[in-house]
C-alpha cells in the first residue's frame, strides 16, 4: 500500500463508527467503583453482633453485591437459596437490650414511596417455605400488624409495608427510645417516643396514612425503670397501659390523657401486659437482678397475686392461660410461660436468640410465636406448650434469625429476618404447619 492509499484508509476509519459493544458486568462494576463519592446506601437496623440501640448497627450491602444482583436480574434469576453447613459456630454471648436516648424530631410528615422489593428470595433453606419479600432492615421486636396491614420500625421511621409487592409505601419519622413494639388500637398505631427520667411521651399515628394524630404526655412518678422493656400494652377495651415509674398509668386514647393510676408498692414497673378478657393487669418489677410479677385486679386496682424469680425478666405477654416473658441474656436467654401468672409454676418454652438479639413472644393468629436463631416455635396460649417447632439452620456457621412472627387476617404469616453471612435482612413470609393455625 502506497502513502496515498494509507492516508485514504485512515480517513475512512475515522469517519466510520465502530459497531456497538455490549455492556458487561465488569463494565458496571468499574463504573460504580470509578465514580467518586458513590457508596451503597446504608440501612440501619439490627446486627447479630450488636445490641439494640434504637436501630443502629446493620452493615450495608457492598457495592459488589449490588453488581451481582444486577447481573442476576438480567439473567432472569428469581430465587437464590443460601447454603447451610451445620449449626456450629453460634454467635458469642450478647448483652440485654440497652436503652438509647431519643432524638427530637419535628412534627411527623408522612411520606409515600414505592421502595421496590424485587422477586421473593428463598431463605433458611426454605424452612416453613420462608421467602424474603422485602430487603429493608428493621429494628428487632418492632413488627406489628392490623388486619391485612403490616408495620415495622427501621432507619429512623415507622413504615407501612405493601404486602402485594413487599415495598414500603408510607413512612413517618420515628426513633424508638427502648425495646417496645407499636400497639395498634382501632385506626391508630401507638408508640413510645420518649422514655427517660420522669417523662414519657406516647404518639399516635393513623394506620392508613401514618400521619401523627395524637400526642399524650405521661409523667413517670419516681422516674422510669432502667430495666424497662415492653412498657406499653392495650386492653380489650381500647385503653392503653403504660409502665410509668412507681405506677402503671391508664390512658384513654379518645380523650388523649391519663385517666387512672395504679400505685405499686414493690418498685418501678419495667413491663406491663393485660389479660385478653381485660380482668387482670400483669406488672413486671425488676429489682437488683431478680424479677417480680404482680397481678392486679383491674376492677378493684388491688394486688391479686405476686411471685418472684431469681433471674432478670421482662417483655411480658398475657394470654388466656397465663403470662409469657423473657429472662437471662446472651446465649442463656429463655422465653418462659407462667400458668395463671405464677412464676413458681413457670417453665421454659424456647431458648432465646443470644448474640445481642432478643426472642420476644408474640400472640397472633390464635397462637403464641417465639423466634430466635435456634428454632421457631408456635405454642398454645392456654397451656404454653409448643404446638410445632422447626430448627433454624445456620448459613456457613453464621446464625439466621427470625423475629416476632405475626399472622394477618388473610391467614398469611410474616416475620422479620436476618442473615449476617449473606448480608440479608427484611420481612419474610412463612407457611407454618396446620398445628399453628390456632
Amino acid at each position: 500500500m502506497n502513502t496515498e492509499e494509507r492516508q485514504l484508509a485512515e480517513m475512512l476509519h475515522r469517519v466510520t463508527p465502530e459497531p456497538p459493544r455490549g455492556v458487561t458486568v465488569e463494565d458496571v462494576a468499574f463504573r460504580l467503583a470509578s465514580q467518586p463519592g458513590r457508596e451503597p446506601r446504608s440501612h440501619r437496623g439490627f446486627s447479630l453482633r450488636s445490641v439494640f440501640r434504637g436501630g443502629h448497627g446493620w452493615t450495608p450491602v457492598l457495592a459488589a453485591l449490588s453488581v451481582f444482583a444486577i447481573a442476576g436480574a438480567s439473567a432472569g434469576i428469581a430465587t437464590v437459596a443460601t447454603s447451610h453447613h451445620g449449626r456450629g459456630g453460634a454467635p458469642s454471648d450478647g448483652t440485654p437490650p440497652a436503652t438509647a436516648s431519643v432524638s427530637s424530631s419535628p412534627p411527623a410528615s408522612p411520606s409515600q414511596s414505592a421502595t421496590s422489593a424485587g422477586q421473593p428470595l428463598r431463605v433458611a433453606g426454605g424452612m416453613w417455605d420462608a421467602e424474603l419479600i422485602n430487603r429493608q432492615s428493621f429494628n428487632q421486636g418492632s413488627l406489628a400488624s392490623s388486619g391485612d396491614a403490616l408495620y415495622a420500625v427501621g432507619d429512623g421511621s415507622l413504615a407501612r409495608i405493601d404486602l402485594a409487592t413487599g415495598a414500603i409505601r408510607r413512612t413517618t419519622p420515628y426513633s424508638p427510645p427502648l425495646l417496645s413494639r407499636p400497639v395498634i388500637v382501632g385506626n391508630t398505631a401507638w408508640a413510645v417516643s420518649s422514655y427517660s427520667g420522669g417523662n414519657i411521651v406516647l404518639r399516635g399515628y393513623d394506620t392508613s396514612t401514618l400521619a401523627r394524630v395524637a400526642t399524650v404526655s405521661v409523667p413517670a412518678i419516681g422516674g422510669v425503670s432502667v430495666d424497662a422493656a415492653g412498657v406499653l400494652a392495650a386492653g380489650p377495651d381500647g385503653k392503653l397501659y403504660v409502665a410509668a415509674g412507681d405506677t402503671v398509668a391508664t390512658v384513654d386514647p379518645a380523650a388523649g390523657q391519663v385517666t387512672h393510676r395504679i400505685l405499686l408498692t414493690a418498685g418501678r414497673a419495667s413491663s406491663v401486659a393485660v389479660s385478653p378478657d381485660g380482668s387482670k393487669l400483669y406488672v413486671g418489677v425488676a429489682p437488683s437482678g431478680s424479677f417480680r410479677l404482680l397481678t392486679y385486679d383491674l376492677a378493684t386496682g388491688r394486688v391479686a397475686a405476686s411471685s418472684r424469680m431469681s433471674a432478670s425478666g421482662g417483655n411480658l405477654l398475657a394470654t388466656a392461660g397465663g403470662v409469657w416473658g423473657t429472662t437471662g441474656s446472651g446465649m442463656s436467654e429463655w422465653v418462659w410461660f407462667a400458668p395463671g401468672g405464677d412464676l413458681a409454676k413457670s417453665f421454659r418454652v424456647s431458648q432465646g436468640a443470644g448474640g445481642g438479639l432478643v426472642s420476644l413472644p408474640t400472640y397472633s393468629g390464635g397462637v403464641v410465636w417465639v423466634g430466635g436463631t435456634r428454632e421457631l416455635v408456635c405454642a398454645s396460649p392456654v397451656t404454653g406448650h409448643a404446638l410445632a417447632r422447626t430448627s433454624i439452620p445456620a448459613d456457613h456457621n453464621s446464625a439466621e434469625y427470625f423475629d416476632s412472627p405475626v399472622v394477618l387476617s388473610s391467614g398469611h404469616t410474616y416475620a422479620l429476618y436476618q442473615d449476617e453471612a449473606a448480608q440479608l435482612a427484611g420481612v419474610a413470609s412463612l407457611t407454618p404447619p396446620a398445628a399453628c393455625s390456632g
